[in-house]
Order: structure tokens, then C-alpha cells, then sequence
């Protein structure tokens, strides 16, 4: 039996967005999983009144506080002992769930992982690892996209060998591809970081490192793992997003500003809807947060439904790819050198 822990009342639209989505999940999960639902009760008992066919797919677990993302997401986990996401993440501590899923504050999240689920043996610092998708259709990990703005060539190390165990666990890639972002893709350039980065994933056995990968290649299929300064990784997965979102705002007025390009529209549409949806990040789920001693997946705040599904999803095939254990070996393995 697998467990997964779901914070019933984090994100914007919890906890229907949520309930929905564990809904969707129950017809695609295999019947040995099992949803730990934590939120509030009345809420989530009066949803499935209607649904008793589904009341031995998951526990309830009432709580009586939720954290919001404009707290102070130490303060919050420290003080809220009683809320959805504290009591979901003790879950996982304690072995009662293998995973957990949270759409809440990703600060929050980060926090209480660390304090809560606590690191594996030997990493420095867990990562948030989004996967993107690339032209091809295939995936590409950006490690880290979030968790450490200040990171130190060993942090980047261990990233590396985090999102080597994740694609050799759940992608089923025997050689992952890592790379490491830079400004260039000579060996000798970038800033202190990266450069003292290179020399140290050029030594570190056990990985397929390629060297440096230009942001302008990151979604071409250039890599399967790219790793970076948390910093770094968020600016570029923002711009990432922003820049879609600009491209189908500027095809949409373009397409519907004269009766001509309305009559195109008509036949570019199809074309148009499935490019969105290969580019949809709704459709990949959430971001693990690796390095902690159990899954923790953030999905998106704002994560609708078919988010929530597929984040939960995704959860389930990280605990079924072995993820943990995988890092931990590859950092044991690091540390012995």
C-alpha cells in the first residue's frame, strides 16, 4: 500500500481545485494507493457525501489551521502545529505516508520539509526540480529552480547527482545528460560559481556531465538535467513562462484582427491548441523537492483540477522510482570518494 499526504487547503483554489483533482487521480491510480486528505473537515466530508463509492480510497484527517503565503513561512510552521500542511508533512516524517503533494506556500513547503521531513544523510541543501517541457515532446529537469538563492559549487554537485537518481528512477534513462547553465558553453567561462561547478561535475564518477548549456538550448533537447543556482533557475523558468504566455497573447490578437486572419484562425487553431498543450505546465504536475528524507511535491499555486491530478500522479511515480533511496546512495557513493 502506498500513502500519499495531500494539503487539502493549500493554494489558491483549495479545497475544491484539490478534492477535484484527488478525484481525477482515483481513476488513474493503480487501487494501492491511498490519499491521506488533511484539511478541514467539514469541508472535505461534505464533499464526498455525495461520493461514497471513493470512501475507501482515503482517510480524513481534520485540522483546524491553514498557512497562507503571506506568513512567514518559519514563523507558520513552528506556530501552526495544527494546520493541513504541518500535519501532512508529520505524515511523511513519521512513515505513516510515502509522499506528500501541497499546492501551498512554496516558502512554506521548502521550510517545512527541511524542519519537519528533514534532510537525507550528507546533502547540503534540497532542491526544487520542475520538470519543463521540450520541443521534442520529451522533459527536461531545471535543478534548482528556487530552494537556494546563494548556492555553493557542492550544492550544485549534489544537484547534479539528485537529478541523476530521479531520471534513472522515474524516466527510466540509464545515461542521464547533465549540464550545467552558463553563459557560454566553453569550459572557461561563467562567473566563480559555475566555473569551480564545472571542475567539480568533470570529476564526480557516476554521472553522464555533457559541460555547459546555454539558457537559449534549454528546451531543445540539449540535456536531461540541468543544474544551477536556485536564483538562476527561478529567473530563467519566470522568463520561460512569461515569454509563452506572451507569444500566445500576441498569436491571439494577431489572429483576430481582421476577418482574413479570423479565416485563418479557423484552420491554425488545432495546430495552435495541441502546441499549447505540449507546453502546458498543468500538464507536467508539481516540483519535487529533492534531497529530503521522503517525496515532497509543490504544485503550482494556482493549479486548477487537472494540476492537482497530475501532481499526484507525478508523486506516485516518485515514490514507486525509488527517489529517495536512489539519492541517497548517489550522495553516500559522493561522500566516500
Amino acid at each position: 500500500m502506498i500513502n500519499i499526504a495531500i494539503d487539502c487547503m493549500g493554494g489558491d483554489n483549495a479545497p475544491l481545485a484539490v478534492l477535484d483533482g484527488c478525484v481525477q487521480a482515483f481513476s488513474l491510480l493503480p487501487d494501492d494507493v491511498h490519499l491521506l486528505l488533511f484539511g478541514d473537515a467539514w469541508q472535505i466530508a461534505r464533499y464526498f457525501r455525495e461520493k461514497p463509492e471513493l470512501s475507501e480510497r482515503f482517510s480524513l484527517f481534520p485540522t483546524t489551521e491553514e498557512i497562507s503565503c503571506k506568513e512567514s513561512p518559519t514563523l507558520a510552521i513552528r506556530r501552526k502545529k495544527d494546520s493541513s500542511l504541518v500535519r501532512a508533512l508529520g505524515a511523511v516524517a513519521a512513515g505513516e505516508a510515502e509522499g506528500l503533494l501541497s499546492a501551498g506556500s512554496t516558502g512554506a513547503v521548502l521550510t517545512g520539509a527541511t524542519l519537519i521531513v528533514k534532510r537525507l544523510a550528507g546533502v547540503q541543501r534540497p532542491a526544487l526540480a520542475p520538470l519543463l517541457p521540450t520541443v521534442n515532446g520529451g522533459h527536461v529537469m531545471l535543478i534548482d529552480c528556487g530552494a537556494n538563492t546563494d548556492s555553493k559549487p557542492t550544492f550544485l554537485q549534489q544537484f547534479a547527482l539528485m537529478g541523476d537518481a530521479f531520471f534513472k528512477g522515474v524516466m527510466e534513462v540509464e545515461e542521464p545528460r547533465i549540464a550545467l547553465l552558463n553563459n557560454g558553453a566553453e569550459e572557461e567561462k561563467g562567473n566563480e560559481l559555475t566555473k569551480a561547478a564545472y571542475q567539480l561535475l568533470k570529476q564526480t564518477k557516476g554521472i553522464n556531465f555533457i559541460g555547459n548549456i546555454e539558457p537559449r538550448d534549454v528546451l531543445f533537447d540539449e540535456a536531461d538535467v540541468i543544474v544551477c543556482d536556485g536564483f538562476e533557475g527561478n529567473m530563467l523558468l519566470k522568463t520561460a513562462e512569461g515569454t509563452a504566455e506572451a507569444i500566445f497573447a500576441l498569436l491571439k490578437e494577431g489572429l483576430s484582427s481582421s476577418l482574413l486572419a479570423k479565416t485563418g484562425a479557423a484552420l491554425v487553431m488545432p495546430a495552435l491548441r495541441a502546441l499549447k498543450s505540449r507546453l502546458d505546465w498543468k500538464e507536467v504536475g508539481g516540483a519535487p523537492m529533492l534531497g529530503v528524507n521522503g517525496i515532497v511535491v509543490k504544485a503550482h499555486g494556482s493549479s486548477d483540477a487537472r494540476a492537482i491530478c497530475r501532481a499526484i500522479l507525478q508523486t506516485e511515480s516518485l515514490i514507486r522510482g525509488g527517489v529517495v533511496a536512489r539519492i541517497a546512495e548517489n550522495i553516500s557513493a559522493l561522500t566516500l570518494e
